[in-house]
């Protein structure tokens, strides 16, 4: 009997390597760990030219196999967001301090360049409530008149920089960078900011003709209750609540019943066409109703010549741009991700990046201002049954078209009714359940919650901010420390989710 002898495998020590060389593989391995330019290796001139179209412009890869079926899904889709969208950029447009017809601009360019650049399937854009509020209230800072000209400049220049930054780090390939950012930090800005959002509807939501530009809640709520009994207008509070009403039975009932989804979507234009239709006929703008009054009709204006290229709004307009521009790459990288891993497929960050910082760049010298994914447009397309990015460009004509034919017809719409569609949008952000969550896994993520929560609504929405990056410095600070001891073989036990001290120190304060 033959006895088999025991495989032995002899693993070779790896050939040991200098300081430099240990340094240039985790920077490869950080930077091109999807080694980006293997596809164009042994290729010809003709098929390196369309595999290097294809990394820029993603459509005309995945466009080859487009058919009608498919376009069936996008073309519903659309329509349905756009149904969607017109009213909510109307009201954003006043978080921004900016006119509606701004909003509405962002809405007709900014997708079709994302749907041309753009990685997700899912993901439609346009201006968003957090992002729209956080640039309304860094710029107020800076220009308290948001009715003047260097306003509407300097809201133009924060979005070119906000551009500009977004594609510096795409180009950079540091799409790896948005993981870090601490979730439970933005978890707490956005909760913050849509607390602050809501509260501050109330002007409209009341009929209050004279009221706070802090966004802090002592003195929203200061201004509420100071004029309860001289200032609110019993016409617009019947109006604004019986249609906030109306809004949430919708949302509700859509919750319940998934089928249903289309009557949370169609429900904001349909409160704005008959609230328009009923003040119309009933002159309620006589009786102190505050209505839209005027959305420039006509496509987007240039305005390449109006952003802040010197002078002493540069300097702001480089910082909102940065901050803004950070918010939203968040933003949407938390809205692609979460679709993308329900329909099992990859986003790629540093396209991503690329495409958000174009179409905003782009947007910067066509009137519009700082967009990105939207939490619930994007929830409705899905719902909808999109299959491209298509359904961005068919969004995208719809508000095209409105913006050509009908947004006279808006004139009398009234201003409570936006304040309505908005209350119930950015309720839909607290998320409880995430913060309960958090307090059960990790304590210290829950104070760099509450720190950006309370930093929003007691002080303002930098302050979140600021809690939000430094807990994005202390995270990137620790990944050069594990780096350099993996290089010199020593451990590193720093936690990434550690709070710094600064957090801590504007928590307490």
């Amino acid at each position: 009997m033959i006895h088999s002898l025991p495989i032995i495998h002899k693993v070779g020590v790896p050939p040991k390597k200098t300081l430099f060389q240990e340094f240039e593989h985790n920077v490869k391995e950080i930077f091109f760990s999807d080694n980006p330019l293997s596809k164009f290796k042994d290729q010809n001139g003709s098929r390196k030219f369309m595999l290097g179209l294809q990394a820029v412009f993603p459509i005309f890869d995945w466009g080859r196999g487009y058919n009608l079926k498919t376009f069936r899904g996008d073309f519903i889709a659309g329509i349905t967001i756009a149904s969607l969208c017109i009213p909510q950029d109307i009201a954003y447009s006043r978080l921004a301090n900016l006119d509606p017809q701004y909003a509405l601009y962002t809405s007709f360019v900014t997708p079709l360049v994302y749907a041309f650049m753009g990685s997700s399937r899912d993901i439609a854009v346009g201006p968003v409530s957090v992002v729209s509020l956080l640039l309304g209230t860094m710029l107020t800072d800076e220009i308290s008149d948001y009715k003047s000209h260097e306003y509407l400049r300097l809201a133009f220049t924060a979005t070119f920089f906000a551009g500009i930054t977004q594609m510096t780090l795409g180009v950079l390939r540091l799409g790896f960078l948005i993981d870090f950012i601490s979730h439970a930090a933005i978890v707490g800005f956005v909760a913050g900011a849509a607390i602050t959002i809501a509260l501050h509807q109330l002007q409209d939501l009341l009929g209050i003709q004279s009221f706070t530009k802090k966004t802090d809640v002592v003195s929203v709520m200061r201004s509420v209750w100071s004029t309860m009994h001289h200032g609110w207008n019993w016409h617009t509070i019947v109006i604004g609540v019986a249609f906030l009403v109306f809004l949430l039975v919708t949302k509700f009932i859509a919750k319940k019943k998934r089928k249903l989804f289309w009557l949370a979507a169609i429900a904001p234009m349909v409160s704005v066409i008959l609230s328009t239709v009923f003040v119309y006929i009933t002159r309620a703008d006589k009786k102190g109703v505050s209505i839209v009054r005027h959305i420039k009709k006509g496509v987007n204006p240039i305005s390449a010549g109006e952003i802040f290229f010197s002078g002493k709004y540069l300097g702001p307009g480089i910082r909102i741009g940065m901050v803004a521009g950070m918010v939203a790459l968040t933003e949407a990288f938390a809205i692609g991700r979460t679709f993308a891993a329900i329909k099992d497929y990859s986003l790629d960050g540093n396209k991503e990046m690329l495409a958000m910082g174009t179409m905003n760049v782009i947007g910067s010298v066509t009137s519009c201002y700082v967009a990105t994914g939207s939490f619930s447009r994007t929830a409705v397309n899905f719902m909808s049954g999109c299959k491209t990015a298509v359904s961005n460009i068919v969004m995208s004509i719809t508000v095209l078209l409105t913006l050509i034919l009908i947004t006279p017809l808006f004139k009398y719409t009234p201003d409570a009714v936006l304040s309505s569609i908005i209350i119930v949008v950015v309720l839909g952000l607290v998320n409880v359940d995430v913060v309960l969550l958090l307090w059960k896994i990790d304590k210290f993520d829950f104070v760099a919650f509450m720190g950006a929560f309370f930093g929003v609504i007691f002080k303002s929405a930098d302050i979140g901010i600021l809690i939000a990056v430094m807990k994005f410095s202390k995270a990137i600070s620790n990944i050069f420390v594990s780096s350099i001891c993996l290089t010199r073989g020593t451990k590193s036990h720093v936690p990434l989710s550690w709070p710094t001290p600064v957090s801590l120190f504007l928590l307490v304060k």
